[in-house]
């Protein structure tokens, strides 16, 4: 009797040391995916409390592709690792750039976007903060958002400006539009989606950005489940959906 309940033991280990994220998705039913929803045009959050963006749509066909609900789970830029870390969702789509210190502590998809900071500002003062050392200037009042890789780069990049941290990524450009700030630091991508909405405001140099970075998904330590999702995003690149989506949110 201790002998089969030993065996018992040792096969219900086994088993649970063979799950992995990809096998807990498909038993649950359901794809939990991590956004922002604070950062068009990858993720924003719809005034009927939905989202839109580039990496909604693609969350959609990823838990199609899975044959599988999709279930939102609202993050934010100071939480995501902390969610990561608690395991509180299997993917994170939101205009995320891959940052080394993250990928310490999780894993990333292949890359489905070359980016870079660049500045945004009024159109008025476009020619006063082209570099990083006319931005990097005492009296230069820059406005970034918590938690993420603006904020990094503006604490490392731009020490001598006058930095303001804004807790609301949906307002942000609001406070450069209102003359309260001057510039803010973000993703090329973001100063251009920025610029069609508000004709006030100038994407500076976004095809010479400051540095060089890529979009990916996050993901948990799971080799095979990251697998799936980088074979799952290539044919998604190869069969122009990602294109088709790209041209809907981007602009080509």
């Amino acid at each position: 009797m201790k002998r089969a309940f030993a065996c018992g033991a040792l096969m219900l280990a086994a088993a649970a040391a063979q799950a992995d994220q990809l096998d807990d998705i498909l038993a649950r039913g359901a794809l939990r995916v991590a956004t922002t929803g604070d950062y068009l045009p990858f993720s924003g959050k719809r005034a009927d409390g939905g989202y839109q963006g580039l990496d909604i749509d693609m969350a959609e066909d990823l838990a199609r592709s899975l044959g599988v609900k999709l279930e939102w789970v609202p993050t934010s830029w100071p939480n995501l690792m902390r969610d990561q870390a608690a395991g509180a969702f299997d993917i994170a789509m939101s205009g995320i750039s891959i940052s080394l210190e993250r990928q310490k502590r999780a894993l990333y998809s292949i890359s489905y976007l070359n980016d870079g900071k660049t500045p945004i500002v009024r159109c008025e003062n476009a020619a006063r903060f082209q570099t990083l050392a006319q931005l990097n200037q005492p009296q230069t009042r820059l406005v970034v958002n918590p938690g993420g890789t603006n904020e990094r780069f503006a604490k490392s990049r731009l020490k001598d400006a006058n930095l303001t941290v804004f807790p609301d990524n949906t307002q942000i450009f609001q406070q450069i539009i209102a003359g309260k700030a001057d510039a803010m630091v973000t993703d090329a991508v973001e100063t251009r989606y920025q610029q069609k909405l508000h004709p006030e405001l100038c994407a500076l140099h976004p095809d010479q950005p400051f540095d060089f970075s890529q979009k990916a998904y996050l993901l948990p330590n799971d080799w095979r489940w990251k697998a799936w999702v980088d074979q799952w995003l290539a044919q998604r690149k190869q069969d122009g959906f990602f294109d088709e989506i790209s041209a809907k949110w981007l602009g080509k």
